[in-house]
């Protein structure tokens, strides 16, 4: 498989970050720097502009003006078919839309399909079918969630209630919903029910979330209300590609993971060269913490592309 799955083939390694801005701000990342960032700064250089407010973004507020073409993907597992169907959609014309939130040096690439989010995919199922995981009546977030094809296998496959979070409002309504809609079995009932998503900064969306737990230690979790909070399940995939969003990253997963029992399915490349980033510098955040442990679940070494992995974390 090729770098991304829209490259049609490109052999070549990549991660899910796109800079439409000038030389003098690479824009690594939602929280990222560039590469000089550490020298001198230049004068004359416009500080890049905050991040869009968080909000939650409705099914009515699909976008109408931008043409999605949908797909198909299948998933031959052993022990049964599996069809996803995601859309293709133009970046340009996206970025032409008038209320755009994509501002130029902060698109995360939610508009590709990138191949972790397969590798999730057929993560999950593995899971599910090793009697390792049971969605049914659970409720998941995924982060970052672009595509959203794995948060949307985790609905088809029973959980009661499914929340996707992207940085970008208009990847949500251009892409998140119109895919929720193609693997809907009946999109013209109510069968959207308990499906939401939400947009905004890592540092700022629990705010918004609905399942958010507050586990200082001032609080005690013997209450019913604080053992109900959380997500049962939380997935995320190529997410960890920028050294400076990862500690935002993990410390979300924290406020938003079930305790005891949550858990955290992670799928990405072991390491994203030119940024630094990757799983296993995530797993390095997570260890120093010490209160999360981290399993490896699947390994894919393809030769197409860097060695990828997927981690399942949860509380020790």
């Amino acid at each position: 498989m090729a770098a991304n799955s829209e490259n049609g083939g490109a052999q070549q390694e990549s991660f899910p970050v796109f800079s439409f801005s000038n030389q003098n701000s690479l824009g690594f990342g939602l929280f990222g720097s560039s590469p000089s960032s550490s020298a001198s700064p230049a004068k004359n250089i416009t500080p890049p502009p905050p991040p869009p407010p968080c909000i939650e973004v409705l099914f009515s507020e699909m976008s109408s003006s931008v043409k999605s073409t949908m797909e198909s993907i299948d998933f031959d597992f052993d022990d049964e078919a599996v069809t996803l169907h995601k859309g293709r959609v133009s970046t340009q014309e996206v970025f032409k839309l008038s209320n755009s939130d994509l501002v130029p040096g902060k698109y995360e690439g939610g508009l590709k399909l990138w191949e972790g989010s397969l590798d999730l995919v057929k993560a999950l199922h593995s899971e599910i079918h090793g009697g390792k995981l049971s969605l049914n009546g659970k409720r998941v977030l995924e982060l970052g969630c672009g595509h959203g094809l794995p948060g949307i296998y985790t609905w088809l496959k029973g959980a009661s209630e499914v929340h996707f979070q992207d940085f970008n409002a208009e990847v949500l309504r251009c892409l998140t919903i119109p895919n929720v809609n193609a693997n809907s079995k009946e999109p013209e009932t109510d069968t959207h029910r308990g499906v939401r998503f939400f947009a905004g900064d890592w540092s700022e969306i629990h705010q918004l979330l609905n399942h958010v737990s507050d586990h200082s230690e001032e609080k005690s979790l013997d209450s019913r209300s604080e053992l109900d909070a959380g997500y049962d399940v939380i997935l995320m995939a190529e997410t960890v590609y920028c050294i400076d969003s990862l500690q935002n990253l993990y410390e979300l997963i924290k406020k938003c993971l079930k305790r005891p029992n949550g858990v955290v399915y992670m799928a990405g490349k072991k390491h994203y060269f030119g940024v630094g980033g990757g799983t296993r510098h995530f797993l390095s955040v997570v260890e120093n913490d010490g209160v999360m442990a981290a399993s490896l679940t699947a390994e894919v070494t393809d030769g197409s592309s860097n060695v990828r992995e997927v981690w399942k974390l949860s509380f020790k």
